[in-house]
């Protein structure tokens, strides 16, 4: 939906007032089964992390899933969420400046999951009892499978037994637990390749019954749809074929379906992406950068295509809740949260006032968070309304540059000392990266050196969702910098232009779905000149929130942009409009 000039135009359906005018504006010429309570969409994921309902997950792949259940549900879509339930959660806590990471145990009776059964998977060892739970909701439901010895998520190394065991568990697990409620999936959505073994089971269980192998390939093929979130699939771990021998052979019952898995393998090895393009027609990437750059080749060598559907957020969920009432009354989202028909017409009746007072509720809210999180010194953070921030909250990844703006402490000083502005640091850093928690560990005693930075750029440790919730509700000013062609979509930023936050960002990910001129763009010919604009950017943020005109404009012209994208439920559209094409 690009012009020439590069400007992001949408068009919603027009007159949706109900939810089966919704629906039959949608047409489902594409799939053999309509969408029903019976034949639901389910949506595959390995990780969810919603902790409302007590599951936490790793990162931006879970508060994704969590998202789209939570917009289904809204939009009143038969949905079915199956993921693992894990009995251990982890924990990121930095203690005498070291950090390191804690288990939880945790018991899903707490949350409201009701157990149903028992289902049971094969290894070439033994039987393997799976707990089934569930938790329903409106139109949607989770449904888990988990049992004690499952630990916790990602544990132990990408290509390892347990983790292959953990997706077996899931894949042929799940799918049979989905048979003991009585539901037949009218869709597979695989979110991440290691959801793969969902549709490995409906392909068995196809092929098993009678049906014609090849006719069971196309049938799977067509009412499968995988999501890919990453950008290269060489980074992807193999699993051995001696592997698939102990954990997912012995639950094929067709000898068809073993003998077409068994020469995907090269070399005795198998990366799930290879399969996982064989076995689903349907391919999207998350944004529309990522799907033109994504560098996968299915069996044959071929350059796979993906569409761009965009990630999106629940608005509901990520605003303060009088913002979030705010955007509804002036017109500016409908009943499902997409973009009204008008919603650039609406824009203007956005004021500064408006603006600021929404920020001191977010204050507010951020204070409330903050109670409970101390920083790097131990100190318990609280600001004021006229408090400047600024921060940085995403995963510690390398890719995403998060001690890029330390690199010349003098600049950075100037920047926010004259303000007495605060900088604010969280995210995770992946268990096992010794890389990223080297690069932690010195840009703290980088701050530490310094008088001023020690009192006003804070580390928050254990960062999920309710610190992201109160940062993006807040901060003034959110910094988004990934080497450009390395983020496949993002959702933090998203968060941050819904509550009213300056973005500074790099081109990349889902902020290239809009113009440069959308946001306060960070580029440059290399790191250097890139570092050189992060910090007139940083020192322009600070103004705008000076002047009322710029404060509007930018935020007017951020929204204008950004609205259509950001959102959820234009997320979920684009997904049933891919699936059901008029």
């Amino acid at each position: 939906m690009n012009d020439e000039d590069g400007q992001y135009f949408y068009h919603p359906l027009e007159n949706i007032e109900e939810t089966d005018i919704f629906y039959e504006a949608i047409g489902r010429e594409h799939l053999t089964k309509s969408i029903t309570s019976e034949r639901p969409y389910t949506y595959w994921t390995i990780e969810l992390y919603d902790q409302r309902d007590g599951i936490r997950g790793g990162g931006g792949l879970g508060v994704l899933a969590a998202d789209t259940r939570r917009v289904a549900d809204q939009m009143s879509v038969p949905f079915v969420l199956i993921t693992p339930f894990y009995p251990s959660e982890s924990h990121q806590l930095l203690r005498d400046r070291t950090i390191y990471d804690k288990q939880i145990k945790v018991d899903y009776k707490k949350f409201g999951f009701k157990h149903i059964d028992k289902v049971t998977i094969k290894t070439r060892s033994g039987l393997c009892n799976l707990d089934v739970i569930e938790k329903r909701f409106n139109t949607t439901r989770i449904l888990s499978v988990t049992e004690p010895n499952f630990g916790e998520l990602y544990s132990n190394t990408s290509g390892s037994d347990h983790r292959l065991y953990q997706e077996v568990s899931l894949g042929f697990g799940g799918y049979a637990a989905l048979k003991l409620v009585g539901l037949k999936p009218a869709i597979i959505h695989l979110n991440e390749v290691a959801t793969f073994f969902a549709a490995l089971a409906r392909l068995d269980e196809l092929a098993s019954n009678g049906m014609d192998f090849y006719e069971a390939v196309v049938y799977t093929r067509k009412h499968t749809l995988y999501t890919n979130h990453t950008l290269v699939q060489a980074a992807e771990a193999e699993f051995s074929y001696s592997q698939f021998e102990e954990f997912v052979f012995p639950n094929l019952k067709s000898l068809a379906v073993k003998k077409w898995l068994s020469d995907k393998f090269v070399n005795e090895k198998i990366r799930l992406s290879s399969v996982t393009i064989e076995i689903a027609e349907l391919r999207s990437g998350v944004s529309k950068l990522h799907a033109r750059v994504a560098n996968y080749h299915d069996i044959a060598g071929s350059k796979v295509k993906f569409k761009a559907i965009t990630n999106g957020i629940d608005l509901k969920n990520w605003m303060l809740p009088n913002l979030y009432n705010y955007y509804q009354e002036i017109g500016l989202i409908d009943q499902y949260g997409l973009p009204s028909k008008n919603y650039v017409d609406v824009l203007p009746s956005i004021d500064a006032d408006a603006i600021k007072k929404f920020k001191k509720d977010g204050r507010n809210s951020l204070n409330s968070i903050l109670k409970n999180r101390p920083d790097q010194n131990n100190n318990i953070l609280r600001f004021n309304t006229n408090d400047y921030i600024f921060d940085f909250k995403r995963r510690f990844a390398d890719y995403k540059r998060p001690d890029l703006p330390f690199t010349d402490i003098t600049r950075l000083k100037n920047i926010l000392e004259p303000r007495g502005a605060h900088y604010i640091i969280a995210g995770r850093v992946h268990t096992g990266d010794q890389n990223m928690l080297h690069k932690l560990y010195a840009l703290l005693s980088k701050i530490d050196q310094d008088d001023y930075l020690r009192t006003h750029v804070h580390y928050l440790s254990d960062y999920d969702e309710e610190l992201a919730y109160g940062l993006s509700c807040g901060s003034n000013t959110s910094i988004n910098i990934p080497i450009v062609g390395l983020e496949a979509c993002g959702t933090s930023w998203m968060k941050d232009v819904a509550n009213f936050d300056i973005l500074i960002s790099t081109h990349d990910g889902g902020v290239a779905d809009a113009s440069i001129n959308s946001y306060l763009n960070v580029s440059g010919n290399d790191e250097s000149e890139e570092l050189d604009m992060l910090y007139q950017r940083m020192e322009e943020s600070i103004s705008i929130w000076e002047n009322d005109y710029d404060l509007e404009y930018t935020i007017k012209t951020q929204l204008k942009n950004f609205l259509p994208i950001i959102s959820g439920a234009r997320m979920m559209k684009d997904y049933l409009d891919y699936l059901f094409p008029k």
